[in-house]
């Protein structure tokens, strides 16, 4: 995955952690936790505000 791979990283998060209600995850562990997901292969320095923004909204729409 690739942070382009909004919608696949948003439910790969969902699946790793079901307990997290994704609307009060802090950007830092965010970051952290994409960065650590199974199949994430993609540089920290190209994450910014707005890409995380994006997969936040994707995995609360997951979830919803």
């Amino acid at each position: 995955m690739k942070w382009s791979d909004t919608f696949e990283i948003a439910i790969a998060l969902a699946e790793r952690h079901p307990e997290v209600d994704p609307r009060y995850v802090r950007f830092t562990d965010l970051l952290d936790w994409i960065l650590h997901l199974e199949g994430f292969d993609d540089s920290a320095d190209k994450c910014n505000e707005k890409l995380l923004e994006a997969v936040q909204m994707a995995w609360i729409e997951e979830v919803s």
